[in-house]
């Protein structure tokens, strides 16, 4: 089980960083192999911290964000994962995958019919939204950086600025919401582990790879995960 967690961690960091919603993939692989949901979260939690925080320092460290503008999202992700983490006993699966089919849904229309333009240029970032995001990540996270990818591409940041800025967020919100899983004692170590290894590679080298993608490309990218993930998503809650 070791090994197919491994290359799973691998493949849900190699498509969650360059177009998010690794998280879907993960997810159905992990309860498939018979891990109860919350241990399915927590994992996915504990490897987002590592593989984030990994594809955010090469980020950095290359010059395609700096620090500064990363550290008003501190507050409001690390609250906002705490916060999703915490309700995260009190709402139904089922009630999840409506909330993430609905706003999945408006991400991908607005990536069709208005395509993944810069709307504003200004500087002040769309808190309220990107709070409520990091509750979603704390609460279940699936489609999680999709949505952030399409908030920070759509206000005016590169494909490169919105990919780590993205990472950086997931890490924050992760770590908020991991510290509430380990709390509640839904950590299986022997399951995070080989994930979160398997997740730090996969980051390394998609984060390598995003450097070639065009912002044509990424907005094509961003519709097809989208759209598969609707499907995924729509068949769970509808048939």
């Amino acid at each position: 089980m070791e090994v197919l967690l491994f290359l799973t961690g691998l493949i849900v960091a190699f498509v969650g960083t360059l177009a998010g919603s690794g998280g879907l993939i993960g997810m159905p692989m992990m309860l498939l192999l018979g891990i109860p949901v919350h241990t399915s979260i927590a994992t996915a939690k504990f490897s987002n911290i590592i593989s984030s925080s990994s594809s955010f320092a090469y980020l950095l460290k290359d010059r395609k964000v700096t620090l500064k503008e990363c550290l008003p999202i501190i507050p409001l992700a690390l609250i906002g994962g705490i916060a999703g983490a915490y309700l995260s006993d009190k709402i139904i699966p089922t009630v999840l995958e409506g909330m993430a089919f609905f706003f999945l849904m408006l991400a991908l229309l607005l990536g069709l019919l208005k395509g993944i333009k810069p709307k504003c240029t200004n500087k002040i970032l769309p808190f309220g939204k990107l709070f409520l995001i990091s509750v979603y990540d704390g609460l279940f996270g699936p489609g999680q950086a999709t949505l952030l990818m399409y908030t920070h591409l759509r206000h005016g940041l590169t494909y490169l600025k919105s990919v780590a800025v993205t990472r950086f967020q997931t890490f924050a919100s992760c770590l908020g919401a991991f510290t509430m899983y380990l709390n509640s004692g839904h950590v299986d170590w022997m399951t995070a582990i080989p994930f979160a290894f398997g997740a730090l590679i996969g980051a390394q080298l998609s984060v390598r790879l995003a450097s070639k993608v065009s912002i044509r490309q990424a907005g094509f990218l961003l519709n097809i995960i989208t759209f598969i993930l609707i499907l995924q998503v729509g068949l769970r809650l509808f048939l």
